[in-house]
């Protein structure tokens, strides 16, 4: 498992509350927290920004993935409807999170509450080739279940 550094900048309204963590020695994303002043009620069907109080640096060729969170979707129905969220390493305003309440129950994000997982990943860019033709394959232009299963 490799390692980078993230400069982070904490702000006025994050004061007080831990930086990112990792649950488990294994655990490929860290916890993102919900950096409110006051509750925010979330009701069912509808969205909201959730600010994290974090703005960061991260290290060349690699972005910040905005994942939900496994026990939040089966619970209570929270959602992230663009993700996986990306922030690009050459961003520098504070994280927020798009969350949605898909569930039949109104949402409540208390200051602090895991609202999000962010994973560290590299990235590879694209040089586009015009080619008259691909390759084959036994798939060949099949989707959208095409394959059956």
């Amino acid at each position: 498992m490799s390692r980078a550094t993230v400069a982070v900048r904490r702000l006025p309204h994050a004061e007080g509350l831990p930086l990112p963590t990792y649950a488990t020695a294994g655990a490929a994303g860290f916890d993102l927290l919900a950096a409110v002043a006051a509750p925010l009620v979330i009701a069912p069907g509808a969205r909201a920004l959730v600010p994290t109080g974090l703005c960061v640096a991260l290290p060349p060729g690699h972005e910040l993935q905005i994942r939900p969170r496994s026990g939040l979707a089966l619970k209570h129905g929270i959602m992230l409807p663009n993700s996986p969220g990306t922030v690009d390493e050459d961003y520098r305003g504070e994280i927020q999170v798009i969350v949605l309440n898909a569930g039949d129950a109104p949402f409540t994000v208390e200051r602090g509450t895991r609202i999000a997982q962010g994973v560290l990943a590299p990235v590879t860019r694209a040089d586009w080739e015009v080619v008259e033709t691909l390759p084959d394959t036994a798939r060949g232009a099949g989707g959208f279940g095409s394959t059956g299963r």
